[in-house]
Parts: structure tokens; C-alpha cells; sequence
């Protein structure tokens, strides 16, 4: 009969490959952001002092605060069984975030709570769980927490997380790289958190109070990936999918084109996350962004589908459906939503494809006056300039036969030298930036009048067909206004 070994692991060793579960400074933020959530915080003030004799970095919430024996729980490896039922508003799952996410960053991660002013600390020490070889944690007494920096900040109620021996933090660089590094870190997690946290920081979570997130002082701004308070954006209807007797919600979204977005809405949503190629699925656990910009295998990626979004809820009882990690930073729905969301995006991608090429749309119409023609075979597409375009034919009414001939074959190697990878890479990447053909305010009527003359000489116009070219050319489509007060103008005999 076999017999029971006891056979606990190293602590040496386990607590040394902890350390490389692949968080980022700003995944391991978040991390403890969601247990000042839990806590009920709403205030979180994340402090990096790279000045002090040991740079430091801290995060004090004023949330409910623990107990010494809650905090010594909190401080043990796995505190929490994942299968076990939680809270509504909980936003852990392991009982390992809190120690997994400071040693990302940290050899040392020192936890101080106060409830009513009853203050109480621990700290775990991978220097000397590593020298001892056994999971020896310290208690601290109030002459150590007193030596602590930043706790003047903690409130009467309220808990600060102090992380030191900053070793993954630096990168090993030293004094003004340094410095670099851990700003532009800070940077990334500012992005982060507003993203992460954004239905947080606007207050719209059911059952908790709006969030409040600075970094160094500095307040952290929501930022809606959504782009819900822009009037072009399409909110289309949501469904309800039901797993295990639970609800999950799907909410679809079209962002607007690019054109739609005044410059400032544009530089904001292009600069914080480079939204324009954001697409995919944002999946939300009690509020709280999980995974975002993947379609699941459902339908490929595509330029044509660049607008679609679709946020999906989830509560934290279907944890186990959803395959959460450790670091919370990776989701997989169930089958019956990946079913009823493979239905939503056949709708949803088609929008966003009929409003992506609908901006195109007038330059491929059956009409002579279109400077561009596409022409589709067999699954292969192909763009030529329109060789009947009118200017042209005025154009080549003053050539010989020779020149003609010459003109023909230039602008067909143009059609055939269109350096379409590099239009693709820059038209992709940051749309507003591809500007063809600018004309200066002051100079349209003149070039308006310009082209008339090209097509018509001294004789009568032909309006409609003036029209069509001037559409056609781009040239005046930021200046739309003053096309119109030119043919007031004409209409007026002035």
C-alpha cells in the first residue's frame, strides 16, 4: 500500500521562479489596483521616488484596510482557492496577485495597513527567503513601519504596498538612463491603468464609486477605447448570452472613420493606444479590462475591419469558463459565446467594411470623369488611372500622334508603379497623416478657375460635368465652401 511524503517545494526556488511569470511594471500596477478595488478604494496614488537612498516605489489606496491576521493572509502564497465563490466586486482570483506582481519588480515588498489608525505591516524579503531557504516572513513592529517613506499618505484607513530592491526596474542602467527608463515606464503605465481601469476612473461600474488614479501626483484620465462620446460612433444592439445559468453580455461597436474625428479627437485616440488598429474583442471581468484586440480565430484581422469592436462582460463566477491567468491578462470565452459572437461579427465586420470602403466609394463610380478605375478579376483587384479622364482628352486634343503615344505609356506605367505597400503602411498606420494634395485657402478659387478654362476654353460649361471633375480630382475637398460660392458666382454672372 502506498504510503503518504510529505514534499513541500524550495522556497529558494519557487519564489525565485515566480519572478518570471512575464509581468510588465504595468501589468503588476494593475494587479494591486485591483485589490485597492476590492478594498472599496477610491482613491490610488502610486509614488516612484528614484531620489531617496533606496529608490522606492509605493501604492497607498484608501480602501477598507486590513486586520493584522487578514494581512498576514494576504500575505501568503496562494491565500485564495480559485474555484471558491467570491465576492461580486472581486477582482482576484489566485490568492498569488499581490506577491507574483511585486516580485516581478521587486526583491523586496513590504505591505502596511491601517484600519482606524491600527497600524500593522509585513514584509517578505527574497534575500532572505533565499539565504534561509524557508518562506520566513517578517512582521513589523511600529519602529520599522515609522521608517517606512511615503506613509504619511496612508489615512486613518488604507493600505500602501512598498516595493524596494527595484532590481527588474532599472534595466541596469544608471543615473540619467536610468531615470530615462523608469519615466518612460511610467508613461507606459499611465496608458495602462487608463485603458484597464477606464470604466473605473468614469464612475460607470455598478456597486463600487468612482475611481480616482495618480501617478506621482498626476490624475489618470479614463480612456474609453469605445470612443462612446463621439457622436459617429455606432452602438449597435447588444445580446445576452447565458453560461452556466450567468449572464454575459456583448455589446457591439462601429468607431467612425477617421475623417468623422475632429483633429483633436484624432491625435488623442491615435496617440493614447493607436486605436485605428485596435480591433477585436475587450473583454471586461466585474468591469475590469481583461484582454482586448483579438478576434479569437473567429474572423482574420484585416484593414476592412479596423473599426469593429465589440466589449464583452463577464462576472468573476465564470472565471474558470474563461481560462483567466495569473496575470489576468489573457481570456478565452466559453463556447457558447464564441458561437453567438462568431454570429455578431459576420454583422458587425460588414459594417465596418461598408463604412471603410464608403469613403472610396466616389472614386470607383462608372463615370468619365473618375481619375482612378478598379478593375477585378478572379480574386484579383488592380487600379488604373482613367486614360478617357476629360482633362486628358482635352490634354492630348494638342499633342502629335508620337506625343500622344508617349503621354499614354507614361501614365500607364504610373498605374502599374503605384507603390501600394508603402500607401497601405501609412494609411494604416496613422490615416490623417496622408495628405495628397493641399491647396491654400486663398488659392482655390484661382486654381477653380484654372480648370474650368482646361476643360472649356472661352465656350459654355457644362456644370454637372464640372462638377464630377472637381470630385474627382480631390484637390478641393477641404475647401468644399468655397467651391460652392464659385458657383454662386457663375450662377450669378459674377
Amino acid at each position: 500500500m502506498a504510503r503518504e511524503y510529505t514534499l513541500p517545494p524550495s522556497a529558494s526556488s519557487l519564489s525565485e521562479s515566480m519572478r518570471d511569470l512575464g509581468y510588465s511594471l504595468a501589468t503588476a500596477v494593475s494587479d494591486i489596483i485591483d485589490n485597492s478595488i476590492t478594498a472599496g478604494s477610491t482613491e490610488v496614488d502610486v509614488y516612484c521616488d528614484l531620489t531617496c537612498e533606496e529608490p522606492t516605489l509605493v501604492i497607498i489606496d484608501n480602501g477598507s484596510g486590513m486586520t493584522q491576521d487578514e494581512l498576514l493572509l494576504a500575505m501568503k502564497h496562494g491565500s485564495a482557492n480559485p474555484k471558491q465563490t467570491r465576492e461580486p466586486n472581486d477582482l482576484g482570483r489566485f490568492g498569488l496577485g499581490l506577491k507574483t506582481a511585486s516580485f516581478s519588480q521587486c526583491r523586496n515588498l513590504t505591505v502596511v495597513s491601517s484600519i482606524n489608525s491600527i497600524v500593522c505591516g509585513a514584509e517578505w524579503d527574497l534575500d532572505h527567503v533565499s539565504k534561509r531557504d524557508e518562506w520566513c516572513l517578517s512582521i513589523l513592529d511600529d519602529g520599522d513601519i515609522k521608517k517606512i517613506p511615503y506613509l504619511g499618505h496612508l489615512g486613518e484607513t488604507g493600505t500602501a504596498v512598498v516595493w524596494t530592491k527595484l532590481d527588474r526596474l532599472f534595466e541596469d542602467q544608471y543615473g540619467s538612463k536610468r531615470d530615462e527608463v523608469v519615466f518612460e515606464k511610467l508613461d507606459l503605465v499611465e496608458r495602462h491603468l487608463s485603458l484597464v481601469f477606464h470604466r473605473f476612473l468614469a464612475g460607470e461600474v455598478k456597486h463600487h464609486p468612482k475611481l480616482s488614479i495618480r501617478i506621482n501626483g498626476n490624475p489618470t484620465d479614463a480612456f474609453d477605447p469605445f470612443c462612446r462620446k463621439i457622436k459617429a460612433t455606432q452602438i449597435l444592439p447588444k445580446e445576452i448570452v447565458r453560461v452556466d445559468g450567468m449572464e454575459v453580455v456583448i455589446q457591439p461597436y462601429i468607431l467612425p472613420h477617421h475623417s468623422k474625428l475632429t483633429a483633436k479627437e484624432y491625435d488623442f485616440y491615435e496617440d493614447r493606444s493607436s486605436f485605428i488598429s485596435n480591433q477585436g474583442a475587450y473583454i471586461y471581468r466585474n468591469g475590469r479590462l481583461m484582454a482586448w484586440g483579438d478576434w479569437f480565430r473567429l474572423v482574420p484581422k484585416g484593414e476592412a475591419t479596423k473599426l469593429a469592436r465589440v466589449q464583452i462582460d463577464f462576472p468573476n463566477a465564470l472565471d474558470e469558463s474563461w481560462t483567466i491567468d495569473i496575470k489576468k491578462s489573457r481570456a478565452r470565452p466559453p463556447h457558447e459565446v464564441r458561437e453567438r459572437l462568431r454570429q455578431i461579427l459576420s454583422k458587425v465586420t460588414g459594417t465596418s467594411t461598408r463604412i471603410h470602403r464608403g469613403r472610396g466609394q466616389k472614386l470607383f463610380q462608372d463615370s468619365p470623369e473618375s481619375i482612378w478605375e478598379r478593375y477585378g478579376d478572379r480574386n484579383r483587384v488592380r487600379f488604373e488611372l482613367n486614360l478617357s479622364h476629360p482633362l486628358l482628352q482635352i490634354l492630348k486634343e494638342g499633342l502629335s500622334d508620337q506625343q500622344s503615344s508617349t503621354l499614354r505609356s507614361y501614365l500607364e506605367a504610373v498605374s502599374a508603379a503605384i507603390p501600394v505597400e508603402m500607401i497601405y503602411s501609412d494609411y494604416s498606420s496613422a490615416p490623417k497623416s496622408v495628405d495628397q494634395f493641399s491647396i491654400e485657402k486663398n488659392n482655390v478659387l484661382q486654381k477653380l478657375e484654372e480648370l474650368r478654362k482646361s476643360l472649356f476654353g472661352s465656350g459654355e460649361m457644362n456644370v454637372d460635368m464640372f462638377r464630377n471633375v472637381i470630385d474627382s480630382v480631390r484637390m478641393f475637398d477641404a475647401h468644399k465652401e468655397l467651391v460652392e460660392q464659385y458657383f454662386e458666382g457663375i450662377k450669378n454672372g459674377k
